[in-house]
């Protein structure tokens, strides 16, 4: 199993990050996106990590020609019509990846299998293939439909009024994917706005996509293909969050973290940071398909509790680190209604608890949270559990304690040079 020892930081950080990752989210659905054009797309920056490459190779064993020249640009263009592969479809670690392509898949003729690697296979699919069972979908899989391998066998859909119960971006986006390929105007509501890159990107290309006044999103068929996308992939703002946290919490640190999505469900996360005490700036520079601009974080002494219950959609992958966060905060923070985080890459919830612990920090684990009593974190080893933001997390708590993670592999998943940068700050040994 691989691990890495992080060595205490020596000294204060004032430092550019502008070898962040791309987003993961906005890279995923370039891939599948473009599917729905009949012209090439231009994508920059799109992020190489194991799981944006999965969709991508996804889209070209339906029938898509992916070109990248020297600078790294992608030139992918769709095939006239999605063909029936001949083969599985494998996702590998990518949850986004599996759920978004069920409902792009549900509407297209054609048997469909996507599977996944081990964690994957485990991860429950019940969230999106219900809802798309519901309006017609025929999808199937381990304990009906839950667990992958999933067998999708595509085929027209009828229009749908669908409210979900839950407010979850790869649920809403998956149901779009569905509605674009269906024979009316469908209907679509959340409770909360969860993060909106589908719609925003969508509408950029040119599909109906609009609010209406109750809320709900009314998404019309295609009557034709839309227009091609032409876009840089941002920074990441869930993988800049970790060195955010670091900057918040090592004393006399600074980050700036130019050419990252200012999209608000996306930096809720950085707003928790500043309401604790850290200082946060941004800066917007241009708003195509997603507002991009800059965000510069600096230690302002120590950090304040705080309690987090609102918004959760729009700071789910952050948690993690945030937490790292509260166990250094004065007082007792406390997460609520994040019950979705014991359904990522690792059940959230237990497995920050159980490293906060052997860290030494008090925690208490909720059915749908936790509460976190700030004190001095401890040198300890992490079980990482195959999630790329568990390890990541700890990895920045390393810089005040020093840390050793195992099961690092993951990280590639999402933010490959994660380690690079983080050895411009201190001492990383693998």
């Amino acid at each position: 199993m691989s691990r890495v020892l992080v060595s205490p930081c020596s000294q204060p950080f004032d430092t550019v990050l502008d070898t962040i990752a791309p987003d993961k989210s906005i890279s995923h659905r370039c891939a599948m996106f473009s599917l729905f054009s009949d012209r090439p797309s231009t994508v920059r920056n799109f992020l190489k990590g194991e799981d944006t490459l999965a969709s991508l190779s996804i889209a070209r064993q339906l029938g898509a020609e992916v070109e990248e020249d020297e600078a790294g640009t992608l030139r992918i263009t769709p095939p006239v019509e999605l063909r029936e592969p001949d083969d599985i479809l494998d996702c590998g670690n990518a949850g986004t990846g599996m759920r978004l392509y069920c409902g792009l898949l549900a509407g297209v003729e054609g048997s469909f299998v996507l599977t996944g690697d081990r964690y994957l296979r485990s991860r429950p699919m019940k969230r999106v293939t219900g809802p798309l069972q519901s309006i017609g979908a025929k999808i199937d899989g381990r304990e009906e439909g839950n667990l992958a391998p999933l067998h999708i066998r595509g085929g027209k859909l009828k229009a749908f009024r669908y409210e979900s119960p839950i407010d979850s971006a790869q649920v809403k986006s998956a149901m779009i994917l569905a509605a674009l390929r269906g024979d009316a105007p469908s209907y679509y509501r959340e409770n909360f706005l969860s993060r909106d890159h589908t719609e925003r990107m969508l509408r950029g290309m040119g599909a109906s996509i609009e609010t209406d006044a109750e809320g709900w999103i009314v998404v019309k068929p295609l009557t034709k293909p839309l227009n091609p996308l032409d876009i840089t992939v941002p920074a990441d703002p869930s993988s800049a969050f970790f060195f955010a946290v670091a900057a918040a919490i090592v004393p006399g640190a600074k980050v700036r973290i130019p050419g990252v999505t200012l999209n608000p469900t996306r930096i809720e996360a950085y707003k928790v940071l500043e309401a604790m005490g850290a200082a946060v700036e941004y800066a917007l520079r241009e708003d195509r398909y997603e507002p991009i601009g800059e965000i510069r974080v600096a230690y302002d002494g120590r950090l304040s509790a705080v309690e987090v219950s609102h918004r959760i959609a729009w700071l789910i992958d952050e948690l993690p680190a945030l937490a790292v966060a509260m166990a250094t905060a004065e007082g007792v923070s406390r997460v609520r209604n994040a019950a979705e985080l014991r359904v990522k890459e690792s059940d959230r919830i237990a497995t920050v608890v159980t490293a906060l612990k052997a860290c030494g920090i008090e925690a208490e684990e909720y059915p749908d949270g936790y509460a976190i009593r700030g004190g001095t974190l401890r040198r300890a080893v992490i079980d990482s559990h195959g999630d790329h933001r568990i390890a990541m997390s700890f990895a920045i708590a390393g810089l005040l304690c020093g840390m050793e993670i195992e099961d690092i592999d993951c990280v590639a998943t999402s933010f490959p040079n994660f380690f690079e940068i983080l050895s411009n700050l201190t001492e990383v040994t693998r």
